[in-house]
């Protein structure tokens, strides 16, 4: 008589149940607000495998890797320097060498247009897998972050050594730059948080953005000085983003003249920003995809 060994199984956890209801999110806050935190600690693993596998692609097949990072900024330099020392374009004095002014401002502004259009880039290049899978759809918009800062972190490194060979050594100050860098990924991702929803629906906004953003680039102190008097002079001031990039560019290349006061407050009023984008980005989600289907 043969015996026979019965082992144990651990029971499984229970699959979570989502109930879909014909009622609007909005009606219970807190319920929304508690989903919102569970799906993006949920979206952690799949936004670094995502945001992994785009990094490896971005540059497995380029022949100059990660100097594409620091290419754009760097034309961009080169072509205003060589305008100002023609005089083509005139100057005013901008307290350093034009170089470093133009290049840290470029630097700078390039990393917010990325982190501003990195939203819609994300949903739009997902289209396909949001309309065929469940998954948490903050793991996107995450994914995205991470890339921004992974090339952000590659742009400094480039920028560092590149501000030693211009004369212009930074100092203690360098230490805050991490801090900017924060408030140029809040700001960007919260307007671009706020768009992508009606970017899904209309093409035309994914074109009219990079417009929009050449024109701003003019009116912040970004390749020009701040006017002292005049019109121009009030749409620098009224700028969001003017204290972004006087602050950065005072932290990176050591000298004063940074905008703490006015940047507390564009960080403030940008986070307001991004948690009512993402209010918007669940609600509209949704509705989105099957339209999208």
């Amino acid at each position: 008589m043969s015996e026979q060994v019965r082992g144990t199984v651990a029971p499984k956890e229970p699959m979570p149940i989502t109930v879909y209801t014909p009622a609007s999110a909005l009606r219970d806050p807190g319920l929304m607000f508690r989903s919102m935190i569970a799906d993006l600690r949920a979206s952690r693993e799949l936004a670094w495998s995502l945001a992994r596998r785009d990094i490896k692609a971005q540059y497995r097949q380029s022949l100059l890797g990660y100097l594409w990072a620091f290419i754009m900024p760097l034309s961009t330099t080169a072509a205003w320097v060589y305008l100002n020392a023609s005089g083509i374009v005139k100057v005013t004095t901008t307290g350093m060498a034009y170089p470093v002014y133009v290049l840290t401002g470029t630097m700078l502004w390039q990393m917010f247009t990325e982190a501003l259009q990195t939203p819609l880039g994300q949903l739009s290049g997902a289209k396909n897998l949001l309309a065929k899978l469940n998954f948490p759809r903050e793991a996107l918009i995450l994914s995205g972050l991470i890339k921004w800062g992974f090339n952000a972190g590659v742009k400094m490194l480039i920028l560092i050594p590149a501000l030693f060979l211009l004369g212009d050594a930074p100092n203690a100050q360098i230490l805050l730059v991490p801090i900017i860098l924060l408030a140029i990924l809040l700001i960007g991702t919260a307007i671009g948080l706020f768009i992508a929803p009606i970017g899904l629906l209309y093409t035309d906004i994914g074109r009219l953005i990079p417009v929009v953003l050449q024109f701003a680039m003019y009116i912040t102190p970004v390749v020009f000085a701040m006017p002292s008097e005049g019109f121009a002079a009030t749409l620098f001031r009224i700028n969001f983003m003017t204290p972004v990039i006087v602050t950065g560019r005072a932290w990176l290349v050591g000298t004063e003249g940074a905008m703490l006061p006015e940047l507390a407050v564009v960080c403030g009023a940008a986070l307001v920003l991004l948690l009512l984008a993402w209010v918007l980005f669940r609600s509209t989600m949704s509705v989105l995809i099957e339209r999208m289907s």
